[in-house]
């Protein structure tokens, strides 16, 4: 390896001076221009003191002086220099030069393009320190200071030194290169070598060396594979080998598996199988199986099998595809599909039924008010208004079960309302079962209506209590739990964050799996004919959905069952007093000359309603739907004082836009909204619009005419008037 000898080049004499006073550029020029024969020995002399050397001739040189009044000035000069091929090597640089950029600042600029320029600081001051300098411009050996005024055997030390640094650190990186080159080229050389070396190596041990990676390559993808596989002896019970993955699917050692000791297959036919299809060449691909792991638990998984051959011996391979989980999840989303579908059907019947009750309790009640009716006829209506009065009942528990019911959320004390419930349930449930509570102190408040929670509860319980008819223990508990990632990935249907768990524990006969996917069904019940609705579980599954929470069921056969209520906690961090049920007047007398708009689809409903308030004196109008509505309001406008309208609608105009349509046209006017939903289903509009009362289906024609005559005489903006009946 030849290198070019480390030899004196020309010498670099250009030096740029940066400062704002000419005077000190007239001095640099003096003592670095035209050669001074006692300067030079003077020189000399101190060289020849410091590095031990008798020079033969003088070292006087003439420099090549550039002059830049400030930083700006300067690092444009430097930046032609260099473009020129003719770069400065020293630059002396005044500390102070105002306007514009300091010394410091102009060495920094200069730097981050110039990296090489050596660097004199010339200075009068002793304003910056060596440490502020360092910290501005980082600790290097690329700079000096020269205090002012300077002496000039110092001046031209410093320009000779720093110009030979400079010269001297451009050949050594000009060497380096030259080092790199031909280093890099004797590496090229040597890996051509090695490369044909291992090329003649490979080309003679070929067929070996194929053999060898293509083994340890399948080893690796073998046993490294998430996916569970296992190489099967023809004859269906030892193996050859197993991956991690197969041997945790199945929860067996290593050694079971090889041995043929452990039989993994629940059904007995699918070894069968796949010993017909691969004995003729057939490839097995997404065969449903069921594994059985040593801890007798069941998992769902494809099968792919495939003939393979080791060591002229064969053998099956087998890869298999857990899809428990999977399998679960779609059974789940099922489940969810069918409780929706069964919610929508259930909230359309309670909507209609609603409707038809609201017109047989109304036409009831208004006939037994009749001194004069026939006994016999009297006792008939009585049974008719009893019978629509379970009628009602049951949509209710229809509506709770779509999560269509009215329900009014507040701040509330979960463990308070189970003690006011237990009070209840002990007279319920019988002596024969004992009643244990277990509370968790200092629980946060959870955001539910109180009386859909003493619902849960109290369905919970004579659940509970109709599963333990020999006797036993009903556990009700309270816990503040964290649903973590963990927590949701095994119930889809929960949320992340904290909640509220209200566990209700029986030790009664317990359910299996098939009873467990109905038992939320509406009408679905395992007691004997008369014995129970079937609405009991199916309503606290629609209450808690309806509150943003779930349920989930812990039982089997012989084991008792726990059911788990989620529910959510308030926002706010106190409880809410218990609101004041508001009282309507009994004073129902209509104001004179009354004109009342009744919009309502249902024909009976409509009629029954007119006739109601017409009976009461009041002037009533009457339309199907809101087109209809619209007609009858062009021509009576200034006659009308209140609407009455049903809020969901055909005609692609709803009770809403209706009553804002006419508010429009006149700001005065009375609205009352009726209907079989809750009000909170409408939107969070209809929430705010506190102006207008709404009256639930069903209703009796006392409520109806109450609330009529309290909105007529209202003088503020009531709240809304949750009427039951």
């Amino acid at each position: 390896m030849n290198l070019t000898p480390l030899t004196s080049q020309s010498h670099n004499h250009r030096i740029l001076i940066i400062d704002d006073n000419p005077s000190i550029h007239e001095d640099f020029r003096k003592i670095l221009g035209p050669a001074d024969a006692k300067l030079a020995e003077e020189l000399d002399a101190t060289e020849a003191s410091i590095f031990g050397d008798h020079a033969g001739a003088s070292s006087a040189q003439n420099f090549r002086i550039d002059s830049a009044f400030q930083g700006q000035e300067g690092l444009e000069k430097v930046r032609a220099a260099c473009a020129e091929g003719a770069p400065y090597a020293v630059a002396f640089v005044d500390v102070r030069m105002p306007p514009g950029w300091d010394g410091i600042e102009t060495i920094s600029r200069i730097w981050k393009e110039f990296p090489d320029l050596q660097i004199v600081i010339c200075t009068a001051y002793s304003d910056y320190s060596w440490d502020e300098i360092a910290k501005s411009v980082g600790n290097t050996d690329k700079m000096l200071v020269l205090k002012k005024p300077f002496d000039n055997v110092e001046v031209l030390q410093m320009a000779h030194a720093l110009s030979k640094k400079w010269q001297l650190t451009q050949m050594g990186r000009k060497q380096m290169e030259e080092l790199d080159a031909l280093v890099n080229q004797r590496t090229a050389e040597l890996r051509a070598a090695n490369a044909r070396l291992t090329g003649e190596v490979a080309e003679r041990a070929a067929a070996e060396e194929a053999l060898r990676r293509s083994e340890e390559r399948f080893s690796k993808a073998f046993h490294s594979s998430p996916v569970p596989m296992a190489i099967q002896r023809p004859e269906g019970k030892a193996c050859l080998d197993a991956n991690i993955s197969f041997l945790e699917l199945v929860g067996a050692s290593r050694e079971a598996v090889l041995a043929g000791s452990t039989t993994f297959w629940a059904d007995e036919s699918t070894p069968t199988v796949l010993r017909q299809e691969l004995a003729a060449r057939h490839a097995v691909r997404n065969l449903g199986a069921t594994i059985r792991t040593t801890s007798d638990e069941t998992r769902e998984v494809l099968v792919a099998a495939e003939n393979l051959e080791l060591g002229n011996a064969p053998y099956h391979l087998l890869i298999l595809q857990d899809i428990t989980d999977r399998v679960r999840l779609e059974n789940e989303l099922r489940q969810a599909q069918k409780m929706e579908a069964v919610g929508r059907l259930a909230a359309g019947v309670a909507h209609d039924f609603n409707n038809i009750l609201t017109v047989i309790l109304g036409n009831t009640s208004t006939q037994l008010r009749n001194p004069r009716l026939d006994k016999k006829l009297t006792c008939s209506l009585t049974q008719v208004q009893r019978a629509a009065e379970r009628a009602t009942a049951l949509t209710r528990q229809l509506l709770a079960y779509s999560r269509k019911q009215i329900i009014q959320r507040r701040p509330l004390a979960l463990n308070e309302v189970v003690e006011q419930t237990v009070a209840m349930l002990r007279r319920l449930i019988g002596e024969h079962i004992a009643l244990d509570m277990q509370l968790a102190p200092d629980l946060p408040p959870i955001f539910a209506d109180p009386s859909n929670v003493e619902q849960v509860i109290m369905n919970l319980a004579l659940n509970a209590r109709d599963a333990m008819p020999d006797g036993g223990k009903l556990t009700l508990a309270t816990t503040r739990v964290e649903i973590d990632k963990a927590s949701r990935a095994r119930n889809p249907e929960s949320q992340l964050g904290p909640y509220i768990c209200l566990a209700v524990k029986d030790t009664g006969y317990g359910m299996d799996a098939a009873t467990v996917g109905r038992i939320f069904e509406p009408f679905f019940t395992t007691k004997d004919p008369g014995q129970g609705t079937g609405m009991g579980l199916a309503t606290v599954y629609g209450v808690l959905k309806q509150h943003g929470g779930w349920i989930e069921v812990d039982t089997a056969p012989g084991r008792g069952t726990t059911i788990r209520t989620f529910f959510p906690l308030s926002k706010e961090g106190f409880v809410a007093a218990s609101a004041k049920s508001e009282s309507l007047p009994t004073e129902s007398t209509p104001i004179n000359n009354t004109t009342i708009l009744v919009v309502e689809d249902e024909e009976m409903l409509r009629e029954f309603v007119s006739e109601a308030l017409g009976t009461l004196g009041y002037h009533v109008l009457s339309a199907a739907n809101g087109r209809d509505a619209l007609n009858v309001w062009t021509e009576h406008r200034d006659e009308i004082d209140l609407l009455l309208t049903d809020v969901v609608m055909p005609e692609s105009i709803s009770g809403r836009q209706l009553a804002h349509t006419l508010i429009q046209d006149k700001p005065n006017l009375k609205v009352i909204f009726t209907s079989g939903y809750s009000s909170e289903l409408f939107g969070s509009e209809f929430e705010r619009e506190k102006e207008h009362l709404f009256l639930a289906k069903p209703y009796l024609p006392d409520r109806l005419a109450q609330t009529v005559a309290m909105h007529l005489q209202s003088q503020g903006a009531p709240e809304f008037a949750h009427a039951n009946r």
